[in-house]
């Protein structure tokens, strides 16, 4: 005889409670606005901690606690969606392991390798960035006011501002901007369009020109790596190696004479332009080893997941009759 039963739903990914919702450009802009009320309820918590907490307290540890709840309402809405579509509608997992023909460690390491000579390539545009920040005196009051609100956003012991900056931003920042915005995207649009429209979301709610040309850049990047492997977990790795390179460099005593770090001013010109084609050299040759990743669908190496209404026939043998 047969049994039927409902197909039970299995933890396909690090955050398969979102897996159904697949936002395109509409929900994208929607998730805007729940990261905007998001940091309106960080900073309503970061009040109420003021009531009972010392400024240099709420300085050196508030964002621990302010931070991860900018992305509450939004992780709150998209499992809320992904529960309502799920019993109906595909999904799409959100962290996948299409890592062949590398093995899992060698493609950690060429990323770790391509995050490090990214950061130094990228270093020069964000120079020029900052270059023509300076010629306008406006946009260099707005720069001051910049870096006095990060001096008190990472002005904490270095623990807590590592775990703020280089622990729960790959987490959460990955999730939102990887994994629900280019995730979506690459399913409604060309990948390449999909890439780089969810680098610019990534940019804009960096919500500064100085940070924002900088996550653009490696947004393309991570956009990329995802698309071919589908992995928020290598994403992850990106993210964490560059915030986490930032915040020790920033610690460093022999760094903080500098306003502002960068290569460019700190190399005399000989060794930085051999430094800078090198790594552009090996940043070419880590894009091409993920490009020799082959891509099995048209969103890219994204896992579909079917409808959890759909049911599974479990066949039972029949029983022997009694002799």
């Amino acid at each position: 005889m047969a049994a039927f039963s409902a197909r039970k739903v299995k933890d396909y990914d690090l955050y398969s409670g979102h897996a159904w919702y697949v936002p395109g450009v509409k929900g994208m802009f929607g998730f805007i606005g729940w990261f905007l009320l998001g940091g309106l309820l960080g900073g309503i918590v970061q009040a109420i901690l003021g009531l009972f907490l010392s400024q240099q307290a709420i300085l050196d540890y508030g964002m621990i606690v302010v931070y991860p709840l900018q992305f509450l309402p939004a992780m709150v809405y998209a499992a809320n969606q992904s529960r309502k579509n799920m019993l109906f509608d595909p999904g799409y997992v959100l962290d996948n392991r299409h890592f062949e023909p590398y093995g899992m460690v060698l493609l950690i390491l060429i990323t770790v390798l391509m995050t490090f000579t990214s950061m130094f390539v990228f270093d020069l545009p964000n120079y020029w960035n900052m270059q023509l920040t300076n010629k306008s005196s406006i946009l260099a009051r707005f720069y001051e006011l910049f870096t006095e609100i990060m001096k008190q956003m990472t002005g904490g012991p270095l623990w807590s501002s590592f775990l703020v900056v280089a622990i729960f931003a790959p987490i959460f920042e990955e999730w939102l901007c990887r994994g629900m915005v280019l995730r979506g995207l690459l399913t409604k649009m060309k990948p390449g369009w999909a890439i780089i429209v969810s680098a610019l979301f990534f940019a804009v709610i960096h919500a500064n020109p100085w940070q924002a040309l900088n996550a653009f850049l490696i947004g393309l990047m991570m956009g990329y790596v995802y698309y071919k492997t589908g992995s928020l977990i290598l994403t992850m790795i990106i993210h964490f190696v560059n915030n986490g390179t930032s915040v020790i460099l920033s610690n460093i005593e022999r760094f903080k004479d500098y306003e502002d770090l960068y290569w460019i001013e700190i190399m005399d010109k000989s060794t930085y332009t051999i430094l800078f084609v090198v790594s552009c050299i090996i940043l070419a040759a880590c894009l091409w080893a993920f490009s020799r990743i082959k891509v099995e669908n048209p969103w890219g190496n994204i896992d579909r997941i079917p409808p959890a209404d759909e049911v599974v026939v479990e066949e039972t043998p029949a029983e022997t009759p009694a002799e």
